[in-house]
């Protein structure tokens, strides 16, 4: 079950990529996510936000020699997570599959519903029955 209070930014200038990244997103049960079209809006939200952003999910065209965006999300306190994509236009090495890590980069034009879908899995992954055994025997209760 998805944790419904995580807060996730899309940037993107294109409006389609966005709408279409969200909608990825709510397939999967998260529906707290705040879409930004330019560097600045991006920029904004996370510096003066209230709270951190579990993730952020990032064209790196956007940022493309503004910005040292591996540098700048690996250092923020208000950035728990990122994702950069399109990391072949913006000459960034993709992320090594050598456990999580808090930036992570693709060089896919856009992120799909499997890359979300693994990306989600290390952010806020599932409830097992080892970690709250109070589950099963729940789930035991009403299979009978």
């Amino acid at each position: 079950m998805p944790n419904k209070a995580l807060r996730i930014l899309i940037a993107d200038e294109q409006h389609f990529h966005r709408m279409k990244i969200e909608r990825l997103f709510n397939q999967l049960g998260y529906y707290r996510v705040a879409p930004v079209e330019g560097l600045a809006p991006m920029l904004c939200l996370v510096e003066y936000g209230c709270e951190p952003f579990d993730l952020v999910v990032v064209n790196a065209s956007l940022v493309c020699g503004e910005l040292d965006v591996l540098g700048y999300f690996l250092d923020n306190r208000q950035v728990r997570n990122a994702l950069i994509f399109d990391g072949q236009r913006a000459h960034l090495p993709p992320t090594p599959a050598s456990g999580p890590q808090k930036v992570q980069v693709s060089r896919a034009p856009l992120p799909d519903l499997t890359c979300i879908q693994r990306l989600m899995t290390m952010i806020d992954p599932p409830l097992s029955e080892d970690q709250y055994p109070w589950l099963s025997v729940r789930s035991a209760q009403t299979v009978g």
